[in-house]
């Protein structure tokens, strides 16, 4: 990882953790967690406000809310 890559929080309600992932690895360690610890169901997450926010973020940079 190189020090200007972002690093996204994921979070685990049911674990009650949260932690960060370096922007490439955020897919494969969340579905990694939900394997081993949840029987694969999607429970661990990108956190909800940042993926929000980056979402929000996407939708302006590519005129969708113009």
């Amino acid at each position: 990882m190189t020090p200007d890559q972002p690093e996204i929080p994921v979070v685990c309600e049911a674990c009650g953790t949260r932690t960060s992932v370096a922007f490439e690895d955020v897919e494969d360690a969340v579905a990694r967690h939900n394997e081993q610890l949840h029987d694969g169901d999607p429970v661990a997450e990108v956190d909800p406000a940042v993926l929000e926010e980056l979402t929000d973020r996407l939708a302006k940079d590519i005129g969708l809310l113009e």
